[in-house]
């Protein structure tokens, strides 16, 4: 089968840093689905992976964290799908990515593709959903109930990201009153879009910018990027007995201490954990994924792809790094068709 992997860390402009090769076409077991790939997207996370490390690899590695697709074959203990079922997923951290014409995924992590939506738009979706659902209504509880978050107000920062994008609308959609960060007029334009009642400007001071809106406190924040630089404002932002989470890595110690006298709740959401350890909870990927399914085909969330590239080759899926790297993109890039 066609693949797309990498062999040494390599900046993106050049031509080695993504690489096309044929690979064995691998064979189901257990839970496992066969899937045939037809779209992906590309994450930040495929940028930090392919970038990070020095040794070359004997064999090319395969990343990519996002996919719509056929089921072809099935493992023995797949009871949630059919062959020929049209899918969409994440995947795992510790198995080979979408990047290649066949995937081997557990069922217990995937969802059935939006009706309403092409192979682009869905392949856009799964992992932005998944982190923006799980870090809202697991990591922070968040109600799901509209009626119990009336008048609570949450800042999600980088609003016009991938997860954000989704966070905005699942946040908004929960009743609360959302206030985004963004910096750019297309970026603020995005956001207010996509359910964002108020916007401010992560890269002027946050505390500043939300009590200018008239709100001393926000009742939850979702950090979506600079950890490290927006600490002590998320901090002094929290309400008392609030909530706070964050999908990106602290580069230096944070102070949890500044949370003791607000009795604030600090969680860290990492899609990759139910499949990296499995947990009991595992499946809940699988029941969110077709929640979010249905959240579209209902009209409620909206489909953040904004750029789709094909053919799905080593060419296009560099064009794509390219931009997310670049620190300017909106919505999701998707690369399609072999």
């Amino acid at each position: 089968m066609k693949a797309i992997g990498f062999t040494e860390h390599l900046n993106i402009n050049k031509p080695e840093s993504l690489l096309d090769f044929e690979e064995k076409k691998p064979s189901p077991k257990g839970h496992d689905l066969l899937v045939k790939v037809s779209a992906v997207s590309v994450n930040p996370v495929d940028v930090i992976v392919r970038r990070s490390g020095r040794s070359k690899l004997k064999t090319p590695k395969v990343i990519g964290w996002d996919a719509c697709g056929i089921v072809e074959e099935t493992g023995k203990q797949v009871s949630l799908f059919k062959p020929g079922d049209r899918v969409f997923y994440a995947g795992s951290f510790k198995r080979p990515g979408s990047n290649s014409e066949y995937q081997l995924v557990d069922e217990r992590i995937v969802g059935c593709a939006p009706k309403s939506l092409n192979d682009d738009e869905a392949a856009a979706m799964p992992l932005t959903s998944l982190t923006a659902y799980e870090a809202l209504f697991e990591q922070l509880s968040l109600p799901t109930n509209s009626q119990a978050n009336e008048g609570k107000t949450i800042l999600i920062i980088n609003g016009a990201g991938g997860v954000g994008s989704v966070a905005t609308q699942l946040a908004a959609n929960a009743g609360l009153t959302v206030i985004a960060s963004a910096s750019r007029p297309e970026s603020i334009n995005w956001v207010n879009e996509h359910g964002a009642k108020y916007t401010v400007n992560h890269r002027n001071n946050l505390v500043d910018e939300v009590r200018n809106l008239g709100y001393k406190y926000v009742d939850y924040i979702l950090e979506l990027k600079d950890l490290d630089n927006h600490w002590k404002e998320m901090c002094e932002l929290i309400k008392p007995e609030g909530a706070i989470a964050s999908i990106t890595e602290n580069r230096r110690p944070i102070n949890l201490r500044l949370l003791t006298t607000k009795k604030a709740t600090f969680a860290w959401e990492w899609m990759y954990t139910k499949s990296y350890y499995h947990t009991d909870d595992m499946q809940t990927q699988h029941e969110i994924l077709n929640k979010i399914a249905q959240l579209i085909d209902e009209g409620i969330l909206k489909c953040t792809l904004t750029q789709s590239l094909s053919p799905l080759n080593a060419t296009n899926l560099r064009k794509a790094h390219s931009l997310i790297e670049s620190g300017h993109m909106i919505g999701k890039v998707v690369v399609s068709g072999w």
